[in-house]
């Protein structure tokens, strides 16, 4: 009886060690299986030259606008032009009432004959300076008053353009009340389309780089195969203080006339060539549930997750604008199985 049960004693404890050490090498396994590194590859971060863009959005505007009225309000003669001519520089647009004009120069031509006769005795010494002084005066303000009503008579255009806005007919008169369509006083509207402008308002850290002459190319949608040239052509000398950027002026060659004022345009200003963080876009891993950017960095064999910002996209390669440095080793091939801190061993 005590033989018997001394047996079973010991058979059950050699069936408890037997169980002991299954476990034990089961939780070996599994603790291997957790601390296993991750198996990635890598590169080091170095400098790359790229050429330099800022880009922008803006509406395009006449490069030369002018809201023509009369000195003077009067009645309108004649208007010679309608919306959308073109007109050449120094061409009569529009005619005044000529009824003062007429008058000044029959008065001029009187003072003129006088004027000529006292020249005359002028020159003889057979009349008094101050008589002389006084006519000579008289014939200089209706000289100045005729040419005044000479030019404000016949309405010129002072560049060649396009008519852009009428807002008169022949016959009414003018009473020098500004338009309610421009909110000036005005008889026409003049524009120049062979060239247009565009004032797009730059971060003030570029004012040290842009310079007058800088190349730029605009893009509207309504043309999406054709790009146009453009370049600096003023540079507005102050900082807004509350956006912290500076105006500058882009002139747009406009020669085939295929761009119009008002049109929504993309711009893209070329700054020059400069280094930049360019990393392989495959490298760049989305935070879910955000826009958020990021990559892993090696740190001893660790993966440290970074969120970068990220700036123009260059082929296959994303440039990073912030938050890794030339020298740092990113994951290039594996990110996407790594968690924070996740260690990982570098294949060949």
């Amino acid at each position: 009886m005590n033989i018997k049960y001394y047996l079973q004693v010991a058979a059950l404890g050699l069936i408890t060690l037997i169980v002991g050490c299954g476990q034990n090498t089961t939780s070996e396994t599994e603790t291997q299986e957790t601390n296993k590194a991750v198996l990635v590859k890598t590169t080091v971060v170095k400098p790359e030259k790229i050429s330099r863009t800022i880009d922008f959005t803006a509406s395009l505007a006449p490069w030369e606008e002018v809201h023509i009225a009369p000195a003077s309000p009067g009645r309108i003669e004649k208007i010679n032009v309608d919306i959308s001519d073109n007109v050449s520089e120094g061409q009569i647009l529009a005619m005044m009432d000529r009824t003062n004009l007429e008058q000044a120069k029959i008065n001029l031509t009187s003072i003129e004959t006088d004027y000529n006769r006292v020249e005359e005795l002028k020159k003889s010494g057979s009349i008094a300076d101050q008589q002389y002084d006084q006519v000579k005066k008289g014939y200089q303000l209706a000289k100045t008053s005729y040419e005044f009503l000479l030019e404000n008579t016949k309405i010129k255009a002072p560049f060649s353009g396009v008519v852009s806005g009428k807002y008169f007919e022949d016959g009414e008169i003018y009473t020098g009340a500004p338009s309610p369509l421009i909110g000036k006083p005005a008889i026409i509207s003049l524009i120049q389309i062979n060239q247009l402008k565009a004032l797009v308002g730059v971060s003030a850290n570029y004012f040290p780089v842009i310079k007058k002459g800088m190349k730029a190319i605009v893009e509207c949608d309504i043309y999406p195969d054709v790009t146009f040239n453009a370049e600096v052509n003023k540079i507005y000398p102050t900082i807004d203080n509350a956006t912290k950027t500076f105006t500058v002026e882009l002139k747009i060659n406009n020669s085939n006339l295929k761009l119009r004022p008002g049109m929504f345009s993309k711009i893209r200003l070329d700054v020059g060539v400069g280094d930049a963080i360019l990393v392989p876009t495959i490298a760049l891993v989305k935070q879910t549930g955000t826009n958020d950017m990021y990559l892993f960095v090696n740190r001893n064999n660790v993966a440290h997750r970074q969120l970068v910002k990220t700036g123009r996209m260059l082929d296959d390669k994303t440039e990073i604008v912030e938050g890794i440095n030339v020298g740092d080793e990113i994951v290039t091939i594996g990110q996407n199985k790594l968690e924070h801190l996740s260690e990982i061993e570098i294949m060949e």
